[in-house]
């Protein structure tokens, strides 16, 4: 796909594409996430590459925090109920137009936001009116590969590694 030559930033939402969407839930309220692992590579790949990566998000977790923290994800906004707005301002903020930014998300409260960006990718097992609106359908399900499977596309298209052999 011809926009993802000129991807600068990949935003992801976190529940359902970089997770499985599952919640697990103790006595005292949320208490695990899983993630995997192969997501956290290709946002590592995009980052040695000279990607930015943002998470956009309606939750607002220590999880979450914990996970972008890990991926030295710097832009993190959470609680967010407008992610339309909140791409709109990281945009401006980060000085990268809207046609340089991808977003891949699952379900309904990304719908707006796909539209907005340059490339809009999400996992297979998303909403229908998410699959339907997304310029890229991955093969992998959220938490499953998704993430990285839109990272290594976006690098492909612009000629950059998706192996550490040729980075490190």
């Amino acid at each position: 796909m011809e926009g993802l030559k000129e991807i600068r930033l990949l935003v992801m939402d976190v529940d359902g594409t970089l997770t499985d969407g599952a919640m697990y839930y103790g006595p005292d309220g949320e208490v695990m996430k899983r993630f995997m692992t192969r997501d956290g590579m290709g946002i590592t790949l995009l980052h040695k590459a000279g990607i930015l990566t943002a998470i956009i998000t309606s939750e607002d977790t220590s999880i979450v925090r914990a996970r972008a923290q890990k991926l030295k994800i710097e832009h993190v906004r959470m609680g967010v109920h407008d992610k339309s707005t909140a791409l709109r301002l990281l945009a401006t903020d980060l000085a990268i137009p809207l046609q340089h930014i991808a977003y891949i998300g699952d379900d309904v409260n990304d719908l707006h936001v796909m539209k907005i960006c340059g490339v809009s990718a999400c996992p297979s097992d998303a909403v229908e009116a998410i699959r339907n609106t997304a310029n890229i359908i991955c093969t992998s399900s959220g938490g499953n590969g998704a993430v990285r499977e839109f990272a290594e596309a976006i690098l492909l298209a612009q000629n950059k590694p998706i192996t550490l052999e040729e980075q490190w």
